[in-house]
């Protein structure tokens, strides 16, 4: 009956319009906890950074398998490491998310957070570029002008503030190759992150038993079991790591892809803001300059993709 059909459809788009709204809040979340990440690794200053780093996958480890136990997914990571192909791809993936988190923890602790989030401001855009070069995926006239004023952004940056270029550049291209990876990989974020840590859990687990006996510890180098406190951060890392993870994963699938695109920004905003606000970061007028062309360029990419979904909504309804 066609009143019948009307009352179904109100209720369809309610329950759709709800559930929207539900992965808009697990987003902002999840976007909040990684943008406010330095202030968490700022706690951790005491300890190494690759010490922090070693903590955070150890203790990913076990609580990722809780995760996927309950999840009834455990068989889903047994697949995918019986499959040759899939353990070397995870092995140079777990590479570049070490490396990743490992610069990224020791600029927090050299005071370099605008660097950092410099580094994820330019990743999207870098992302764009690798998908064209390696996955044939083409580029509009506007995304190539975003490319190109990142450039620009870039370019002024290096004249004058190359001592820590380096930092957002080799966040931005780690990350950016990392994402590729996982793009190509056939494998869901909570398997591929277990099978990342866990097979970097091994070579860390010896790591950080060599740091602690062979490094003593002084008033810069605070080990496990020094201080209760430091303790909790260090264990928590794991939390912090996977909650957002998980966060963000659950919200995917409840939005539009083009709006978590435009939200993906809201994270290195968030770190710039804590930098600059925070921890009293430095502003200078080179960082001014690249920080106003890379938003620019964002703004201009997110337009085109956002405006890009739209007509294909049309042409193709759901």
């Amino acid at each position: 009956m066609p009143g019948s059909d009307a009352r179904l459809s109100r209720r369809h788009m309610a329950t759709a319009l709800s559930t929207s709204r539900i992965g808009l809040i697990q987003a902002l979340i999840a976007f909040l906890i990684w943008g406010l990440m330095p202030v968490y690794f700022k706690l951790l200053q005491s300890v190494g950074a690759l010490e922090v780093v070693a903590h955070r996958i150890i203790w990913s480890v076990p609580l990722l398998l809780v995760i996927l136990y309950f999840r009834k997914n455990l068989g889903g990571l047994r697949t995918a490491l019986a499959n040759r192909k899939m353990r070397w791809t995870m092995l140079v993936s777990s590479g570049l998310i070490a490396f990743n988190w490992l610069i990224y923890v020791w600029a927090v602790h050299q005071d370099h957070i605008l660097a950092s989030s410099l580094g994820y401001f330019i990743s999207p855009l870098l992302s764009v570029l690798l998908g064209r070069v390696f996955l044939g995926e083409k580029l509009t006239r506007n995304k190539w002008i975003a490319i190109a004023l990142a450039a620009v952004g870039v370019s002024v940056l290096a004249v004058q503030a190359l001592d820590t270029l380096w930092i957002s550049l080799t966040l931005a291209i780690s990350w950016s190759c990392y994402g590729l990876i996982r793009k190509i990989a056939d494998i869901g974020p909570v398997v591929g992150l277990t099978a990342e840590t866990g097979i970097l859990f091994l070579p860390f687990v010896l790591l950080l038993i060599w740091l602690t006996f062979a490094m003593p510890s002084s008033a810069t180098s605070v080990h496990l079991g020094e201080d209760h406190i430091i303790d909790l951060l260090l264990i928590g890392g794991a939390f912090v790591t996977a909650a957002p993870l998980l966060l963000f994963a659950a919200a995917v699938k409840k939005m539009p892809f083009s709006t978590i695109g435009l939200l993906n920004y809201l994270a290195p905003t968030i770190q710039f803001l804590v930098g600059v606000l925070v921890y009293k970061e430095a502003l200078t007028v080179s960082l001014i300059i690249c920080f106003v062309l890379i938003w620019i360029s964002l703004a201009i990419y997110s337009t085109d993709s956002f405006l890009a979904g739209k007509t294909e909504r049309k042409i193709h309804p759901v």
